[in-house]
């Protein structure tokens, strides 16, 4: 009988020694969650793990309350290894000597006798020191941006499991936990760790499990929360997890500078009832004023869809520079998202897409957004 995905992994995790756990660009607080809650998980079962993700806006800073995994990186942390063999078996090797010089690296070889034959030479690559890759939160591989475009060939020599809730998921994994039943892949991952070694959740695993479905059912405030999601909470409650901590955390403790950012985008915030879309300018004298930088705009995009929960669209315009004005878009789903994209233009990074527009003024550029969101269905 074929084995269930949930027992397939838990047999990989028992086979490995090492494993990559991957997020995707900029990831959500959901997956922060899940990936620091597998490592912890995989750390006290005495296996070694890494952490990989690209995260521009450092949306990871805004968990520095949790514990905080020792094994991160901006890349998959391996140098790719070549082997150089010798067929020995007419011909043994007497000495090997590398002499490194500036620009080059010399490997000298005494054979036993005679000259050597160049045909008794071959290169291979080496396998990579990962047994495992787990890839949380993300549709294909080409959402994980620089990690999978620098190091395509991990992708195909080791197996992967892919773990989401979205209904996008191309199920590209040798093994796909993917329900989009679920509230969280947070949600997701307390029941297949339950399930493999529930004893090993302990109250700093279920801390970080618990910040992910909370920060990605906004205080369990969101639509996608479920019974099911209620009663998984109070599980890592029993396990030690600290719900207000995380609540305060999250969505009480801000510092001034965001807040008076905040306000002076509040200030100028407009709203398109036809569209449902609201939009409001950052300059740079916002920044200046409020001591703040573009890399809080996503906190600010997160806190005008908060205020307006009727709309699909939420967008900020600001001066990264003064001749470079860069758009942030927000959007209900990820299908939203899709067809902006291609309407505006920009990079789409799931539910986001992001603009960036050069020797135009701030007004011209909201002036041109608004035109083609406005001329367009979706």
């Amino acid at each position: 009988m074929a084995l269930e995905p949930i027992e397939q992994f838990g047999g990989l995790i028992e086979k490995s020694k090492n494993i990559l756990i991957i997020l995707p660009q900029s990831p959500s607080g959901d997956t922060i969650g899940s990936g620091w809650a597998l490592y912890f998980f995989l750390e006290k079962k005495g296996i070694e793990a890494s952490l990989a993700f690209c995260d521009e806006f450092n949306e990871a800073e805004k968990f520095n309350f949790l514990s905080r995994p020792k094994n991160i990186s901006n890349n998959i942390p391996e140098a790719k290894e070549f082997i150089l063999v010798f067929n020995t078996r007419y011909n043994k090797i007497r000495n090997v000597k590398p002499e490194l010089g500036e620009d080059e690296l010399k490997i000298f070889i005494t054979p036993e006798k005679g000259s050597i034959d160049p045909r008794d030479f071959s290169f291979i690559p080496a396998k990579s020191k990962y047994d495992l890759v787990v890839i949380f939160n993300s549709p294909d591989k080409e959402s994980l941006g620089k990690i999978f475009e620098e190091n395509p060939d991990i992708f195909y020599e080791v197996p992967i499991i892919n773990i989401d809730h979205h209904p996008n998921n191309e199920n590209f994994g040798q093994v796909n936990l993917v329900d989009i039943t679920a509230s969280s892949t947070s949600e997701m991952l307390t029941e297949i760790l339950e399930k493999i070694d529930g004893e090993s959740i302990d109250e700093n695993i279920a801390n970080c499990l618990l910040a992910g479905i909370i920060s990605d059912t906004e205080s369990f405030q969101r639509k996608n929360t479920t019974p099911k999601s209620l009663q998984i909470a109070a599980k890592l409650m029993d396990k030690g997890a600290k719900q207000q901590e995380i609540i305060r955390w999250l969505y009480k403790t801000q510092p001034f500078n965001m807040l008076k950012l905040w306000g002076r985008v509040m200030a100028r915030l407009n709203w398109d009832e036809e569209k449902k879309l609201a939009w409001s300018l950052v300059t740079i004298e916002d920044f200046v004023q409020s001591r703040s930088n573009p890399k809080d705009i996503p906190f600010i995009l997160e806190k005008v869809r908060d205020n307006y929960s009727a709309g699909d669209i939420f967008m900020v315009l600001y001066n990264e520079k003064m001749d470079v004005v860069v758009g942030m878009i927000k959007c209900a789903t990820e299908e939203m998202a899709k067809k902006i994209s291609d309407i505006l233009g920009g990079e789409l990074k799931r539910d986001v897409v992001i603009l960036k527009n050069q020797g135009k003024n701030i007004l011209e550029v909201e002036k041109e957004t608004l035109e083609k969101l406005k001329s367009s269905s979706f």
